[in-house]
């Protein structure tokens, strides 16, 4: 069993395409590489060149390898009438995935139902039951043309802010979707922010949890955020999403929950960090990459 160990352009402060107070991306690859990370998740689509052979000639001269690609902006799955567009702009990023050989296509559902910056509410907290229903038949249809037309798995990130955050919508979306076609991008942070467990969910699920975005929680942080009633975003801003090993959930307890399911896991780090200072991010990752690698996360075959 190999937990293969990569790292994504949101540990570099990136969460859009193109913004001016992001990590320009030449920098991103020569650090994520200079700090020796072998496998990356390709992140917002736009932000890396989106040309194959020019990416692939950016990644071979830095000896790095993709995980998979990232789909988000677009977080309409359950409005029935948003999904036309989500699957048109969603078969570009599958396009670059698979041309890059990558198997896994990472769907993000942001934003969410509140806005990051002023933390206003844009659509209700809670789904009601149509919505729910078409929620997991938008999911389910996505993940079958991603199978059957890209050779990719649909890894559904749960989200904080989003219908499918806490530990029983995890599993209501796992138990109404079929296996074959939707599989589960385990966020140890968001799921500790939704109070989940993620050892656990592993254990309960071990052959639905198809890949790892591994980051830690400031607990003091996420108790003030909820009782503050913040959005994720501001969260963000204040820091509740920290570099390991200084919050939840704890890095040994989910290491031996893969260890013990006993298969290959992409492990992607993913700690947000927007927006932040250019100089601030490499140093985090190298720390962060020695300490997984002390607790058995590693491996680039």
């Amino acid at each position: 069993m190999k937990l293969r160990l990569g790292s994504c352009p949101d540990s570099w402060g990136v969460w859009f395409a193109d913004d001016p107070r992001q990590t320009p991306w030449e920098r991103f690859l020569d650090e994520l590489a200079g700090v020796g990370y072998e496998w990356l998740e390709l992140g917002p689509y736009g932000y890396l060149p989106t040309d194959p052979a020019r990416l692939s000639d950016e990644l071979a001269r830095r000896s790095l390898r993709v995980s998979g690609g990232t789909m988000h902006g677009y977080s309409g799955l359950h409005r029935a009438g948003d999904f036309a567009e989500i699957l048109k702009r969603t078969r570009p990023v599958a396009a670059l995935t698979a041309a890059l050989g990558a198997e896994d296509l990472v769907f993000v559902p942001v934003p969410g139902y509140r806005d990051d910056v002023t933390g206003a509410y844009l659509e209700p907290g809670v789904l009601d039951d149509d919505g729910w229903k078409t929620l997991v038949a938008s999911t389910a249809l996505l993940g079958r043309v991603l199978a059957e037309e890209y050779g990719l798995r649909l890894q559904f990130h749960h989200h904080a802010d989003s219908y499918v955050e806490t530990r029983p919508q995890i599993d209501r979306l796992l138990a109404e979707t079929d296996p074959r076609f939707v599989s589960l991008c385990l966020d140890t942070g968001h799921l500790a922010y939704g109070g989940g467990d993620a050892a656990s969910l592993i254990a309960d699920h071990p052959d639905r949890v198809g890949y790892i975005h591994i980051k830690q929680m400031n607990p003091v942080l996420v108790q003030r955020a909820k009782g503050e009633n913040m959005a994720f975003g501001q969260a963000v801003a204040l820091g509740v999403s920290c570099e390991p090993p200084a919050g939840i959930p704890g890095i040994p307890s989910v290491v031996r929950a893969l260890e013990e399911r006993g298969r290959d896991t992409f492990v992607i780090v993913e700690q947000d960090m927007y927006p932040v200072a250019f100089e601030v991010p490499a140093p985090i990752a190298a720390r962060t990459r020695d300490y997984l690698i002390s607790c058995g996360i590693g491996g680039s075959s």
